[in-house]
């Protein structure tokens, strides 16, 4: 299968990782990013799939910045009908805020930044080996949305990774970073390794050597599972659509 992928981003592109390993596979490359003031596409049928990007902004912030409602309800419409999504981090936030779930902090004000271990359900077995470490930067997680199913727990943020239906992933991790994108991050928000529950970047860099080369081996072969998921069945659609409907609270 080939086409054209779309690239969500909320911030500078996150995709040295990402987009080398989708255009290996023949997907050509399309960006755009709200924040900034470009216009997500009406002709959403046209994309082979979507991957949303993380940022610095938080999935509850659409009464003060509309373009991240703008995003929630183009993934619920976009998700709905069928097509191939993956929201990763900020992106699995919007992705369960689109169908109703909460997007909080920690009640103990608790950070994930640095390495944390996985834990694969019973439905994830297959996509999250053991002893798999992936690369947090964040401080709020998401509740799952009705009829979404868990594929991966944590310790302080228990939802790592969702599915609704076969097509549609939200991780609350970044497996897209790459060691030099979070060491730019060590210089740009070194007040974020003070919080509680951060990873100091002497921890952190010995996780880069560790648990880096895993974790960008277990991306590309997710990618090539997201990629070979056939499109949801039109009932399955419309089900999803009237779920939607139902579970997102009116203003959001």
């Amino acid at each position: 299968m080939s086409g054209t992928i779309l690239f969500v981003t909320h911030s500078e592109w996150r995709e040295a990782r990402v987009a080398p390993m989708l255009q290996a596979r023949g997907y050509a490359i399309e960006r755009c990013c709200p924040a900034r003031g470009d216009r997500l596409p009406e002709a959403v049928r046209a994309y082979a799939g979507a991957i949303v990007f993380g940022g610095a902004q938080s999935a509850n912030d659409g009464p003060t910045k509309p373009y991240i409602q703008h995003e929630i309800d183009w993934i619920g419409d976009y998700v709905a009908g069928g097509g191939r999504y993956l929201g990763i981090c900020l992106g699995g936030q919007l992705l369960a805020r689109a169908f109703g779930a909460r997007v909080a902090h920690h009640p103990a004000g608790v950070n994930e930044i640095g390495y944390y271990p996985l834990r694969a359900t019973a439905a994830g077995r297959t996509l999250f080996p053991d002893q798999l470490h992936v690369y947090h930067w964040h401080q709020e997680g998401f509740d799952l949305p009705e009829r979404a199913e868990l594929l991966a727990s944590g310790d302080a943020f228990p939802n790592q990774a969702f599915c609704l239906g076969r097509r549609a992933f939200g991780l609350q991790f970044h497996p897209e970073v790459r060691p030099a994108d979070a060491r730019s991050w060590f210089e740009s928000s070194s007040d974020h390794l003070a919080r509680p529950g951060a990873q100091s970047r002497e921890q952190q860099e010995a996780g880069f050597a560790r648990h880096d080369p895993p974790l960008e081996a277990w991306l590309d072969g997710f990618l090539a599972h997201w990629l070979e998921q056939d499109v949801i069945r039109p009932q399955t659609a419309k089900a999803c659509a009237v779920e939607r409907e139902v579970a997102t609270p009116a203003g959001l």
